[in-house]
Protein backbone atom coordinates (compact mmCIF):
# COMPACT_ATOMS: atom_id res chain seq x y z
CA UNK A 1 0.00 0.00 0.00
CA UNK A 2 1.29 3.76 -1.14
CA UNK A 3 1.80 5.71 1.75
CA UNK A 4 -0.25 9.41 0.78
CA UNK A 5 0.99 12.70 2.21
CA UNK A 6 0.05 16.43 1.16
CA UNK A 7 2.41 19.20 1.06
CA UNK A 8 3.88 21.93 -1.18
CA UNK A 9 7.31 20.01 -0.72
CA UNK A 10 7.23 16.34 -1.34
CA UNK A 11 10.55 15.71 0.90
CA UNK A 12 9.28 18.08 3.96
CA UNK A 13 5.80 16.09 3.17
CA UNK A 14 7.45 12.28 3.64
CA UNK A 15 10.18 14.20 6.60
CA UNK A 16 6.60 14.85 8.04
CA UNK A 17 4.84 11.82 8.29
CA UNK A 18 8.02 10.03 8.93
CA UNK A 19 8.52 12.25 11.92
CA UNK A 20 5.05 11.55 13.00
CA UNK A 21 5.27 7.74 12.71
CA UNK A 22 8.64 8.15 14.66
CA UNK A 23 7.31 9.91 17.53
CA UNK A 24 4.05 8.02 17.60
CA UNK A 25 6.03 4.96 18.07
CA UNK A 26 4.96 3.58 14.74
CA UNK A 27 8.54 3.28 13.43
CA UNK A 28 11.67 1.77 16.13
CA UNK A 29 15.08 1.34 15.72
CA UNK A 30 14.10 -2.33 14.88
CA UNK A 31 13.61 -1.63 11.96
CA UNK A 32 16.10 -0.62 9.06
CA UNK A 33 14.50 2.35 6.65
CA UNK A 34 16.35 2.31 3.10
CA UNK A 35 16.15 4.62 0.46
CA UNK A 36 14.60 1.65 -2.29
CA UNK A 37 12.07 0.72 0.88
CA UNK A 38 11.11 4.51 1.54
CA UNK A 39 10.86 5.59 -2.39
CA UNK A 40 8.55 2.47 -2.88
CA UNK A 41 6.26 3.49 0.17
CA UNK A 42 5.91 6.92 -0.81
CA UNK A 43 5.82 6.77 -4.95
CA UNK A 44 9.03 8.53 -5.09
CA UNK A 45 12.26 8.66 -6.61
CA UNK A 46 15.10 7.16 -4.98
CA UNK A 47 17.03 10.91 -4.08
CA UNK A 48 14.07 12.41 -2.76
CA UNK A 49 13.81 9.40 -0.23
CA UNK A 50 17.56 9.90 0.81
CA UNK A 51 16.58 13.86 0.88
CA UNK A 52 13.38 12.99 3.55
CA UNK A 53 15.85 10.94 5.48
CA UNK A 54 19.08 13.01 5.55
CA UNK A 55 16.48 15.91 7.10
CA UNK A 56 15.58 13.63 9.98
CA UNK A 57 18.58 12.14 10.72
CA UNK A 58 19.93 16.38 10.33
CA UNK A 59 16.85 16.60 13.14
CA UNK A 60 18.61 13.95 15.14
CA UNK A 61 15.53 11.82 14.85
CA UNK A 62 17.48 8.78 12.21
CA UNK A 63 20.87 7.62 12.39
CA UNK A 64 23.05 6.34 10.16
CA UNK A 65 26.26 5.70 9.21
CA UNK A 66 28.42 5.16 6.16
CA UNK A 67 26.59 3.06 3.27
CA UNK A 68 24.31 2.11 5.94
CA UNK A 69 20.22 1.93 6.43
CA UNK A 70 18.92 4.56 8.44
CA UNK A 71 17.23 3.65 11.56
CA UNK A 72 15.53 5.47 14.64
CA UNK A 73 17.84 6.73 16.78
CA UNK A 74 17.68 5.39 20.15
CA UNK A 75 17.94 7.53 23.55
CA UNK A 76 20.44 6.54 25.95
CA UNK A 77 20.71 8.15 29.04
CA UNK A 78 23.64 10.22 28.24
CA UNK A 79 21.40 11.14 24.99
CA UNK A 80 18.83 12.62 27.64
CA UNK A 81 20.86 14.26 29.61
CA UNK A 82 22.43 16.22 27.24
CA UNK A 83 19.15 17.00 24.87
CA UNK A 84 17.61 18.16 28.82
CA UNK A 85 20.71 20.54 29.66
CA UNK A 86 20.42 22.14 26.11
CA UNK A 87 17.15 23.22 26.71
CA UNK A 88 17.96 24.14 30.51
CA UNK A 89 20.86 26.28 29.22
CA UNK A 90 18.23 27.87 26.42
CA UNK A 91 15.40 28.59 28.54
CA UNK A 92 16.53 29.26 31.82
CA UNK A 93 18.02 32.22 30.18
CA UNK A 94 14.96 33.58 28.23
CA UNK A 95 13.06 33.41 31.45
CA UNK A 96 15.47 35.97 32.91
CA UNK A 97 15.09 37.75 29.94
CA UNK A 98 11.67 37.50 29.69
CA UNK A 99 11.12 38.45 33.24
CA UNK A 100 13.71 41.36 33.06
CA UNK A 101 9.98 43.24 31.03
CA UNK A 102 7.79 40.85 32.96
CA UNK A 103 6.91 39.71 29.46
CA UNK A 104 3.88 36.77 29.47
CA UNK A 105 3.38 35.45 26.51
CA UNK A 106 -0.18 34.72 26.03
CA UNK A 107 0.92 31.82 23.65
CA UNK A 108 2.26 30.43 26.84
CA UNK A 109 -0.44 31.23 29.44
CA UNK A 110 -3.09 29.28 26.33
CA UNK A 111 -1.10 25.81 25.96
CA UNK A 112 -0.60 25.85 30.31
CA UNK A 113 -4.62 25.82 30.10
CA UNK A 114 -4.65 23.39 27.41
CA UNK A 115 -2.69 20.97 29.62
CA UNK A 116 -5.39 21.46 32.73
CA UNK A 117 -8.13 21.03 30.12
CA UNK A 118 -6.48 17.22 29.12
CA UNK A 119 -5.26 16.55 32.07
CA UNK A 120 -7.78 13.46 32.64
CA UNK A 121 -7.28 11.96 29.34
CA UNK A 122 -4.46 10.28 28.13
CA UNK A 123 -0.65 11.45 29.31
CA UNK A 124 0.22 11.53 25.93
CA UNK A 125 -2.56 13.97 25.15
CA UNK A 126 -0.01 16.13 27.08
CA UNK A 127 2.97 16.33 24.80
CA UNK A 128 1.73 19.32 21.95
CA UNK A 129 0.41 21.77 24.53
CA UNK A 130 3.17 21.00 26.91
CA UNK A 131 5.98 21.44 23.36
CA UNK A 132 3.65 24.80 23.02
CA UNK A 133 4.68 25.90 26.37
CA UNK A 134 7.83 25.80 26.28
CA UNK A 135 8.06 27.12 22.16
CA UNK A 136 5.92 30.33 23.53
CA UNK A 137 9.20 31.08 25.76
CA UNK A 138 11.47 31.18 23.82
CA UNK A 139 9.83 33.16 20.94
CA UNK A 140 8.29 35.51 23.30
CA UNK A 141 12.21 37.37 23.21
CA UNK A 142 11.77 37.69 19.73
CA UNK A 143 15.33 37.09 18.59
CA UNK A 144 14.97 34.91 15.49
CA UNK A 145 18.43 32.98 15.86
CA UNK A 146 17.31 31.86 19.79
CA UNK A 147 14.22 30.73 18.11
CA UNK A 148 15.99 28.84 15.61
CA UNK A 149 18.67 27.94 17.95
CA UNK A 150 15.73 25.91 19.38
CA UNK A 151 13.69 24.37 17.07
CA UNK A 152 16.68 22.45 16.17
CA UNK A 153 16.10 20.54 18.88
CA UNK A 154 12.74 20.26 18.64
CA UNK A 155 12.19 17.06 17.40
CA UNK A 156 14.70 15.37 20.47
CA UNK A 157 12.58 17.21 22.39
CA UNK A 158 9.33 15.82 21.49
CA UNK A 159 10.67 12.33 20.95
CA UNK A 160 11.50 12.68 24.89
CA UNK A 161 8.22 14.14 25.74
CA UNK A 162 6.87 11.43 24.36
CA UNK A 163 8.38 8.76 26.09
CA UNK A 164 8.27 10.60 29.71
CA UNK A 165 4.15 10.44 29.08
CA UNK A 166 3.89 7.06 27.67
CA UNK A 167 5.75 5.90 30.48
CA UNK A 168 4.12 7.67 33.03
CA UNK A 169 6.70 9.26 34.80
CA UNK A 170 5.32 12.83 35.25
CA UNK A 171 1.98 14.20 37.10
CA UNK A 172 0.14 16.49 34.96
CA UNK A 173 -1.37 18.11 37.20
CA UNK A 174 2.17 18.80 38.96
CA UNK A 175 3.44 19.73 35.15
CA UNK A 176 0.29 22.13 35.27
CA UNK A 177 1.20 23.74 38.00
CA UNK A 178 5.02 23.94 38.00
CA UNK A 179 4.49 26.12 34.58
CA UNK A 180 1.63 28.60 35.95
CA UNK A 181 4.53 29.25 38.90
CA UNK A 182 6.87 30.26 36.24
CA UNK A 183 4.35 32.47 34.24
CA UNK A 184 3.75 33.87 37.76
CA UNK A 185 7.42 34.62 38.38
CA UNK A 186 7.92 36.33 35.23
CA UNK A 187 4.79 38.31 35.56
CA UNK A 188 6.58 39.40 39.20
CA UNK A 189 10.00 39.89 37.29
CA UNK A 190 11.88 37.01 39.55
CA UNK A 191 13.90 35.75 36.76
CA UNK A 192 16.45 34.09 39.05
CA UNK A 193 13.38 32.21 40.70
CA UNK A 194 11.87 31.17 37.67
CA UNK A 195 15.15 29.51 36.24
CA UNK A 196 15.58 27.96 39.71
CA UNK A 197 12.18 26.27 39.01
CA UNK A 198 12.90 25.40 35.60
CA UNK A 199 16.14 23.47 36.24
CA UNK A 200 13.91 21.53 38.77
CA UNK A 201 11.40 20.93 36.55
CA UNK A 202 13.51 19.71 33.67
CA UNK A 203 15.76 17.97 35.68
CA UNK A 204 12.57 15.73 37.20
CA UNK A 205 12.11 14.57 34.17
CA UNK A 206 15.53 13.93 32.65
CA UNK A 207 16.38 12.06 35.38
CA UNK A 208 13.07 10.02 35.58
CA UNK A 209 13.55 9.07 31.89
CA UNK A 210 17.24 8.26 32.07
CA UNK A 211 16.33 5.86 34.79
CA UNK A 212 13.24 4.39 32.73
CA UNK A 213 15.99 3.70 29.55
CA UNK A 214 18.30 1.63 31.63
CA UNK A 215 20.73 4.38 33.92
CA UNK A 216 20.89 5.42 37.47
CA UNK A 217 18.80 8.34 38.33
CA UNK A 218 19.91 11.15 40.00
CA UNK A 219 18.61 12.46 43.04
CA UNK A 220 16.40 15.18 41.27
CA UNK A 221 14.36 12.41 40.16
CA UNK A 222 12.63 12.10 43.45
CA UNK A 223 12.81 15.65 44.88
CA UNK A 224 9.19 16.66 45.78
CA UNK A 225 8.43 20.23 44.03
CA UNK A 226 9.56 23.23 45.24
CA UNK A 227 5.88 24.13 45.45
CA UNK A 228 5.16 21.79 48.19
CA UNK A 229 7.87 22.70 50.04
CA UNK A 230 7.91 25.02 52.96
Amino acid sequence: MTARVTATSIVDAIANDLRTRILEGELTSAAALTETDMAASYDVARPTAKAAIEKLVAEGLLVRGAHKSARVAELGPDSVRDIYQARAYLESEVLRRLALTRTVPEGAVQANLDIAAVAGGSALDVVEPDMRFHTSLIDAVGNERISRMYRSLVSEVRLCMVRVQSLNLLDTALIQAEHQRLLELIGEGDGPAAAELLDEHLARARERLAAAIGGEAGPEAHLPSSLHRG
